[in-house]
């Protein structure tokens, strides 16, 4: 009986395997892994233990009052990360759950971070921008054009900050014709949205301005979302001067941006971009006078060809022009019936030449010196041109080339 029941023991723990650390681990990692929900979270909480190690990680624990969890940030994604988290701060983390096998806990390896609370105010932003965006507010064809040369800017912003003195250098060195108008307000702050929709409102009525700029210097989201109130994108899209924006920096997403008529990236390119260049201007102006002149040559070479023209027409047109001309035609004609008599001699010429030359070919003594003889009956002097003329022994008379004989007929010889 013991040993049956020491048998059942021993078989009873072999069908349970041993696990070791490491496979343990790895196990529960899997299944961590696998979990759909746990790759793609949010997770919020207090930030602690901040650390940034020189290899470009990050690394911090998120709590609160039950719970802590420890956070690893690779050096990539911290790269692309535009807030940088402090220690005591609420945040909000974007990453998937797993576990650090050589240390054996589980902890969430993030992708992106955000100021808690943010996720809510980027909604309110998107829905507003949807709002907006389907009353046409944002339309292209509602932006107005920039005028070429602005006799006076006015610029809306606080009359302290450092993007209002940014704007005075630029424009300096760029355009110093222009005139700037300062309409000045709060960028930030619970009263920002309504000083900048007052400023606004202010110099449209003043309508000295030939365009706006609505500008403030770089900052968090916080700072920023004075610029995304909607009193001031209305103000922006109503305005009937053309308004510049050029708020915080590049990356910098405004619904104020939607509405102006123009986007620029920063406080200075808005006055850029409003603005012709003195250099570049300086460039056209030697470019124009360098054409005016080329010009002014060419007109004036036409005229000359002109003049000369008329002249020529004018010695064409006189009585001594037309004499000539006559003259030379008669000279002209003169020629030609000389060349036409003297063809038409010639032609002549040439036929009688050739008709001697054929009755000399024909010609009589031509054939007798060839051998043949003209032969006559020598009682009449007719020439006989057949046997049945002649009868025996008439006497008969022969021609030949170089004299003539007298002859006898004999027997006929053919009928």
């Amino acid at each position: 009986m013991l040993r049956r029941a020491m048998e059942t023991l021993a078989n009873l723990f072999s069908s349970r395997p041993i696990w070791t650390v490491g496979d343990l681990t790895l196990y529960i990692r899997q299944v961590l892994e696998s979990d759909y929900r746990l790759q793609d979270m949010w997770v919020t909480g207090e930030v602690s233990n901040v650390s940034r190690p020189s290899s470009g990680h990050l690394y911090f624990t998120l709590r609160d009052e039950n719970a802590s969890l420890r956070c690893v940030m690779w050096r990539p994604r911290v790269a692309h990360q535009t807030h940088s988290p402090r220690d005591g701060e609420m945040l909000d983390v974007l990453g998937y759950i797993s576990v650090y096998e050589a240390g054996g806990q589980y902890q969430l390896y993030a992708e992106s971070l955000r100021p808690a609370g943010e996720g809510a105010r980027f909604a309110e932003f998107l829905e507003l921008k949807a709002r907006l965006e389907a009353e046409g507010l944002f339309d292209p064809e509602r932006k107005q054009p920039l005028p070429e040369w602005p006799k006076t800017i006015g610029v809306v912003t606080s009359p302290t900050a450092a993007a209002l003195r940014d704007v005075v250098n630029v424009l300096r060195r760029r355009f110093p014709l222009v005139t700037l108008l300062l309409s000045p307000t709060q960028v930030q702050g619970d009263d920002a949205p309504a000083g900048i929709v007052n400023a606004l409102e202010s110099l449209n009525l003043d309508g000295r301005s030939d365009v706006l700029l609505l500008i403030r210097g770089g900052g968090s989201m916080e700072d920023l979302w004075t610029f995304n109130h909607e009193d001031v994108v209305r103000a922006v899209a109503h305005s009937m001067v053309p308004v510049v924006t050029g708020i915080g920096h590049e990356t910098d997403v405004i619904l104020a941006d939607f509405a102006a008529d123009l986007r620029a990236p920063t406080p200075s390119a808005a006055a850029e971009v409003s603005t012709p260049d003195r250099a570049i201007l300086r460039e056209d102006l030697a470019f124009q006078r360098s054409d005016l002149n080329q010009l002014f040559r060419e007109h004036l070479h036409l005229l000359r060809q002109s003049l000369e023209m008329w002249s020529t027409r004018l010695k064409l047109a006189s009585p001594r022009a037309n004499i000539a001309s006559k003259q030379q035609i008669l000279d002209e004609l003169t020629s030609r019936a000389r060349t036409a008599i003297q063809h038409k001699t010639d032609l002549f010429r040439a036929a009688i030449t050739g008709l001697e030359k054929t009755l000399h070919a024909v010609g009589p003594s031509t054939v007798l010196a060839r051998g043949y003889a003209v032969v006559t009956l020598a009682k009449n002097g007719q020439v006989i041109r057949s046997v049945k003329q002649v009868r025996s022994g008439d006497p008969l008379h022969i021609q030949v080339h170089d004299g003539t004989f007298n002859a006898e007929a004999q027997d006929q010889l053919g009928e």
